[in-house]
């Protein structure tokens, strides 16, 4: 058993480091875009498919409620909370138009839309980020694995570079916590 655990958790200090060493400027610009569209009265809308989708719920909700600063609340939603939404979506116009529906009825020019998929191959979370696109939305991806599909989607598009889904997971919620931490200090 302590070779297992010693395994995993130095593989996630490699995958760290590895990260921080090539998505360190990539972070600070997806930062930069949250806290202008934040302070010019926009929102932030954040999505992903299975563990993503509990990331970007995490992710949403510090950012309404706060992170570690005492500040106002900031606009972020999460849509993967609304399971008539989904449901209805999903019957009617099938899932890979799940998140793009939503999009379309909640974005407005200005706003970010975040898209978490491990691989960057999520159909769903790709076509919203070009539905967002087209509106005028600023659109950040958090990805693995090269980036996939995602890399052509995105404004920018935070590549974890592993291939591990696990790893690639604690990245994006960490990834995700330093955004958080920036935009604190933004709103500080």
């Amino acid at each position: 058993m302590k070779k297992i655990i010693e395994y995993e958790f130095n593989e996630h200090l490699k995958t760290t480091k590895a990260t921080m060493d090539c998505i360190y400027e990539s972070v600070e610009s997806a930062a930069k875009i949250c806290i202008n569209a934040l302070k010019n009265g926009n929102k932030i809308l954040i999505f992903g498919n299975g563990g993503s989708a509990a990331d970007a719920q995490h992710i949403a909700a510090e950012l309404v409620g706060r992170y570690k600063a005492e500040r106002k609340g900031l606009p972020a939603i999460a849509l993967t909370t609304d399971s008539s939404a989904l449901t209805c979506i999903s019957n009617d116009y099938g899932y890979e138009q799940v998140f793009s529906r939503q999009i379309e009825a909640l974005a407005n020019s200005g706003d970010v839309v975040i898209g978490i998929s491990t691989g960057g191959t999520s159909h769903n979370v790709i076509s919203a980020l070009d539905v967002a696109k087209n509106i005028g939305c600023k659109a950040i991806g958090f990805s693995g694995r090269g980036g996939g599909e995602m890399n052509d989607s995105c404004d920018v598009n935070l590549v974890v570079p592993d291939n591990d889904t696990p790893r690639i997971q604690e990245m994006h919620i960490l990834i995700g916590h330093t955004i958080c931490q920036l935009i604190d200090n933004g709103f500080s």
